[in-house]
């Protein structure tokens, strides 16, 4: 129960305890009767009466996981063999072999907390004791620097401030996984740079997360610096699309995520924070910086953070995950390289069918409506929309069949020159029937606020093996 490197802790029953416990004042008279040493947390006159050791530094407590004191460990050895915590009576009699001790105290009464997990101190102490474990570089401040204008002189931001990430809030972001510090997470690109679960955490920090975000921030990089997503040709197009991030699963309730209202604007600190770590390990790690590698034309605000949850609770279809293979128990994230988002509207729909040609109509249009088979999309159904698809019986499947055969698109309108718009497809496909998207182009999510009947789109960059496809990865605790 102790921590490498604990203080030796002499043989015989040791006890720590605080003034300010009422329990630990109640049971000091009979520290005297039993106790090898004592340790203080806050006061070394205190108990009166008896050797103490100040535990100034909270050194012992942090070392040997005191959480509570009075704590009383029996030490064999060199080694700790028990230890009891609070009062109870009956377990201190049985513990010391003093089969009186504390009659005319009450029976029990519970402890209080260790300064040592006190959360005013705890991120220091972990700093203190546990810090040599962080390996990255350390930067040294002069008293008169501006911590945040140094980060932006420096170029770790996106544009925004960050979140100084100082050893105690990295620490304190590692509680997040039961990863090890160490374990690299991927190769991130454009400078193909090994990225570690540290170098996450202090992205994770200035992005402003908490420690269970981290999870799914790795689980994203992990996805977005694959192969099949491709992150390189993302920042190197000079379309204006990221990484969209969709989760799936119970953990985005567990997190706080917003799937409703806004889902995929601002507001929400998981949502926003989560999108934010990915992009800014992708800079400040793989040197993606706008200008640079990042040669985007226009760009989009997604860039900084696009990521949001489905809404699955009281989705008609089934969720994007489960789409893509998983069990609905698991937790996922889905990454896609997408522009902003554009809204569908259509305030009168009441059957699927209609609703269906709609969308259809909207899609076909996306980056150009004569440009086939080089993009995908993802459709965002609100659920005022997903109502009517409900009401009509239609499930994920019928709804793709039926979106597909509405983008069956004639040659005559596509070809070079058609509809007075000079792009297209070559003209020896005048008399040809072209899908708009290829058989899993379209990738279809359940999210929004349950007010006014709008879904939206979101365009992708160039599918395939020369451009980026959709992956996903479950989420590791």
């Amino acid at each position: 129960m102790s921590q490498p490197g604990a203080p030796a802790l002499p043989d015989g029953l040791v006890v720590v305890v605080k003034r300010e416990c009422e329990t630990c004042r109640m049971v000091a008279p009979l520290l005297s009767e039993f106790a090898t040493a004592v340790y203080s947390q806050d006061d070394p006159a205190f108990p009166e009466g008896i050797a103490v050791v100040h535990d100034h530094d909270l050194s012992v407590s942090w070392h040997h996981d005191i959480e509570t004191v009075p704590t009383v460990i029996r030490v064999v050895d060199g080694v700790e063999v028990d230890r009891i915590i609070g009062w109870s009576r009956e377990q201190w009699q049985r513990f010391t072999g003093i089969a009186v001790l504390g009659d005319d105290l009450p029976p029990f009464r519970p402890g209080c907390g260790s300064l040592s997990v006190d959360p005013d101190r705890v991120d220091a102490l972990r700093a203190a004791f546990a810090g040599h474990t962080l390996k990255a570089r350390r930067i040294e401040l002069a008293e008169l620097d501006d911590e945040m204008e140094l980060m932006f002189e420096r170029g770790f931001t996106d544009g925004l401030p960050v979140v100084p990430p100082t050893e105690e809030r990295v620490l304190r972001m590692l509680q997040g996984t039961s990863r090890a510090a160490d374990e690299i997470v991927a190769v991130v690109p454009p400078d193909l740079v090994e990225v570690t679960v540290e170098k996450v955490a202090i992205n994770a920090v200035m992005a402003g997360c908490k420690p269970e975000y981290l999870p799914w921030v790795i689980a994203a990089l992990e996805a977005v610096c694959s192969d099949a997503f491709n992150i390189h040709g993302v920042l190197a197009t000079t379309m204006p699309v990221g990484p969209v991030i969709v989760c799936n699963g119970p953990g985005t309730r567990a997190i706080g995520m917003n799937s409703e209202g806004n889902a995929l604007g601002q507001g929400n600190r998981a949502n926003l924070t989560i999108g934010r770590a990915v992009q800014l390990v992708v800079r400040n790690i793989g040197g993606g910086r706008p200008g640079e590698v990042d040669r985007a034309t226009h760009g989009n605000p997604g860039k900084i953070s696009f990521c949001f949850a489905e809404r699955e609770h009281d989705s008609p279809i089934t969720s994007l995950s489960v789409s893509r293979g998983f069990s609905p128990a698991a937790n996922t994230v889905t990454v896609f390289a997408g522009e902003g988002p554009r809204c569908i509207v259509d305030q009168k729909v009441r059957t699927a069918p209609e609703l269906a040609t709609v969308f259809a109509a909207c899609l076909r249009t996306l980056h150009n409506p004569k440009l086939v088979l080089a993009f995908d999309a993802i459709l965002v159904i609100g659920p005022e929309h997903a109502r009517v698809l409900a009401d009509d019986g239609w499930d994920r499947e019928r709804l793709l069949t039926e979106l597909h055969a509405r983008l069956q698109l004639p040659g005559s309108e596509l070809v070079w020159g058609a509809g007075g718009i000079a792009d297209g497809v070559p003209t020896h496909l005048h008399d040809a029937t072209l899908p708009k998207f290829r058989p899993d182009g379209i990738l279809v999510v359940h999210a929004g606020g349950g007010a006014g009947l709008f879904s939206a789109m979101i365009g992708g960059w160039a599918n395939g093996e020369m451009g980026s496809q959709p992956v996903t990865k479950e989420v590791v605790p």
